[in-house]
């Protein structure tokens, strides 16, 4: 067992740990997922996290009523059970009331691979994008969770961190800015969301092309990408494609000489097999994502 991709979750877990004897008002509520890994926090700090088991609609609304309260409710489980199962509550207890809290996920869109499309969840960036008031990150590896969920847990918004098991081994000196110019090319500009940048890394090794990396997709700063307004943005997101998209035309800035997305695409993914398995089945794969960006490079 290959323990390194746990490192993103075990920050998660030293993080709130930290945070904890900082912050008197934080609460963690779990739903029967990473108790635990927080057995030292269960010891510490009982009266400040509850596994409140798998009630996920009910969880959303308890951290309502804590941040009601004067508390900064974060919630952890699995991405489908809680954004999508806790959505209305999500929108209503939480989003309707502008109260503050922070949903961390795990599973993302193909953490979970051999369990089936019932815990694939590609739509969860789109769902929670497109409430008011939010936040959404793609923390790519456990440093950038670690700035990102300290920066940001009291924004006094609700701020999505989606974690991943499949960190990229790709790091930074700095995780201060979302978004990070990584190379600079003439045949057009790449933009990568969080854990598929190694996937573009290693796809891209030896094209003349511009790399941008961002772990933030809401809110997105469409700043460094006016810098390349003269090529063709190709836009590569490990969620259902469009929402960066949407995003960057919501900004009122369109001048690149094209847009193309690639996620997930908007079906049910009925195939079963490890992670790897399904990114190529969904052509996000290294070899896949070469190709898509030399046919539009062949088609400039």
């Amino acid at each position: 067992l290959d323990w390194s991709r746990f490192l993103m979750r075990k920050q998660f877990t030293e993080t709130i740990e930290y945070l904890f004897s900082q912050d008197e008002n934080l609460v963690l509520l779990l739903c029967d997922i990473g108790v635990y890994g927080f057995r030292n926090s269960f010891k510490n700090y009982p009266d400040r996290i509850y596994n409140i088991g798998i009630m996920e609609q009910s969880t959303v609304s308890i951290a309502a009523g804590l941040s009601l309260s004067g508390y900064t409710p974060t919630i952890h489980t699995i991405a489908p059970f809680l954004i999508e199962r806790a959505y209305e509550q999500i929108k209503i207890d939480l989003c309707y009331n502008k109260l503050k809290a922070n949903l961390v996920s795990v599973g993302g869109t193909f953490d979970y691979s051999g369990l089936g499309c019932t815990h694939h969840c590609p739509n969860d960036v789109t769902l929670i994008n497109n409430l008011p008031d939010t936040n959404v990150f793609l923390p790519g590896n456990r440093n950038e969770f670690n700035y990102l969920f300290n920066k940001y847990y009291n924004s006094g918004k609700i701020n999505y961190f989606r974690l991943t098991e499949h960190s990229n081994k790709t790091h930074f000196e700095t995780n201060s800015k979302q978004n990070l110019i990584l190379k600079e090319g003439s045949d057009m500009t790449i933009l990568v969301v969080g854990n598929l940048l190694d996937n573009v890394l290693e796809a891209t090794y030896d094209l003349d092309v511009s790399i941008v990396y961002t772990n933030t997709i809401k809110p997105f700063d469409i700043s460094i990408l006016k810098k390349f307004s003269n090529q063709k943005l190709l836009i590569f997101e490990p969620y259902t494609s469009g929402v960066l998209l949407n995003n960057i035309i919501n900004s009122g800035y369109n001048k690149f000489k094209g847009i193309y997305n690639y996620g997930i695409p908007n079906k049910f993914i009925d195939k079963y097999g490890s992670y790897s398995d399904l990114i190529k089945y969904v052509s996000l794969d290294p070899q896949s994502i070469r190709e898509s960006i030399l046919n539009k490079i062949n088609d400039w």
